[in-house]
């Protein structure tokens, strides 16, 4: 079996297409469900943020794999094959790896080394661990993805790279000024309480705003989101905040310097006529920052007077002439160790079952052979039957040893898959018993794994 990984982003795709693309949590469940029923995938996976849609499987065909991930993505996305397959990148075995651990890192970010994508992907594993569609390999990868990209904050400086997508659109919005000055004493509308949304809230409050609206659905987040922001504690900023209904965002709106949606709808929430009445009377222009995908504000309101909208599409713009920080190449050498690491740890875990097959062989040849001596030798007492017991599997671990930690080594290194085979025929191992032997490792790995992000 073999890693493989089908998608698009922002860097593959125009917005538009990863709009249309976008899925919601229902859709990604099936969508993985499909995917593991599919003849080429033993597991799956799907990394679906604002701007990527990423589906990983363990296949056994490469061509059918891509084959069929690729159909499941149209069918899910609602875009047509013909459409989306010119906009589909595809990575296979180390380069799957490699893309993963960039994406963790934040090298692969409209921002580069923005750090919510290492939520992202927490979130993903949970997702394909809760479906019971992770096994071992996207369970090890998703998990080693997680430490790789933690590791590139704590021992870089990535982060000086780049910073959230809340950060880098309210640049946007401030047009060169600092953000903390150009927010101070502003009125700021959050829609959604969402953790993009929570970021925002979170980082205006720290700007400097005076007051937070949060509006959201579902009435009680919005209103914990508002507790939270004006509880006492480590980083209490002070601003006001309080929640509204979802159908309050209409009054709300004419009052506001800045609004910030990011939501789950798959309509509207803020339409070009709602932004143009709300803009009436005013004498203050209104900052919009459409963080959602799809876009939550309609794109018209760009041509409105008075109106600076900074969405996805214009964010992913702006980013491509960010400059990179030296720390980038630090950040390539990192991932590019933990890929080789990666890859020589999953070859050599890939033989382990055929060495505890050949170990559980030989101890069972010694107790066959033990028990014919005792037939011969009737009179054996149990303080001989022991010495010469004991004898005879020393003699075993010695002659097993050299070789079976030798191709444990060979094994680790590029090429070396077919130890394993090799080690099967000269000792004419019973693929079942290897077969058992790696079914029992998947199981303890999943009850091992399940709970651990």
């Amino acid at each position: 079996m073999s890693l493989l990984v089908v998608g698009l982003s922002h860097r593959s795709a125009p917005v538009s297409v990863l709009e249309r693309a976008s899925l919601d949590p229902d859709t990604q469940s099936k969508l993985l469900q499909d995917a593991l029923a599919a003849e080429p995938a033993a597991e799956a996976a799907l990394l679906a943020t604002c701007n990527r849609i990423e589906l990983y499987a363990d296949v056994d065909k490469f061509h059918a794999g891509v084959a069929e991930l690729s159909t499941l993505l149209a069918q899910h996305s609602g875009v047509g094959l013909e459409e989306l397959t010119p906009y589909l990148y595809v990575h296979y075995e180390d380069r799957a790896v490699h893309h993963l651990f960039s994406v963790a890192c934040g090298l692969d970010s409209m921002v580069v080394g923005e750090g919510q994508i290492l939520g992202q992907i927490k979130d993903a594993l949970a997702r394909s661990q809760e479906l019971h569609t992770a096994g071992r390999l996207l369970n090890d990868l998703f998990q080693q993805a997680l430490r790789v990209g933690k590791r590139a904050h704590s021992e870089t400086g990535i982060d000086r790279a780049g910073q959230s997508l809340v950060t880098f659109g309210l640049e946007q919005l401030a047009a060169g000024s600092a953000v903390d000055a150009w927010a101070k004493g502003k009125r700021a509308l959050v829609i959604g309480a969402g953790s993009m949304s929570s970021l925002a809230a979170a980082t205006l409050a720290r700007a400097g705003v005076d007051e937070i609206v949060i509006a959201n659905r579902t009435f009680e987040r919005a209103e914990r989101l508002a507790q939270i922001l004006t509880e006492p504690g480590t980083g209490h900023t002070g601003v006001a905040a309080r929640a509204v209904e979802m159908a309050a965002v209409a009054t709300e709106l004419p009052a506001a310097d800045i609004a910030v949606s990011c939501t789950g709808a798959t309509g509207l929430v803020l339409t070009a006529p709602a932004v143009e009445t709300a803009l009436a009377g005013r004498t203050a222009p209104l900052a919009l920052l459409d963080l959602a995908m799809p876009r939550d504000i309609d794109a018209a309101v760009h041509r409105m007077v008075d109106v600076r909208l900074v969405d996805i599409e214009s964010l992913a713009e702006a980013s491509a002439d960010a400059p990179m920080a030296g720390d980038v190449d630090q950040v390539r050498g990192i991932v590019s160790d933990e890929v080789a690491a990666f890859g020589a740890a999953q070859r050599a875990a890939h033989i382990t079952p055929t060495v505890v097959a050949l170990r559980t062989m030989a101890a069972d040849v010694v107790t066959s052979e033990m028990a014919r001596l005792e037939g011969r030798l009737p009179g054996l007492d149990d303080k001989h039957r022991a010495e010469i017991t004991q004898t005879v599997r020393r003699v075993v671990d010695k002659l097993l040893h050299a070789p079976t930690v030798r191709v444990k080594q060979l094994a680790s290194e590029p090429g070396g898959a077919g130890y394993a085979d090799a080690l099967r025929t000269l000792f004419d191992l019973d693929p079942e018993t290897v077969a058992a032997v790696s079914r029992a490792d998947l199981n303890d790995a999943d009850v091992k794994n399940r709970g651990r992000v």
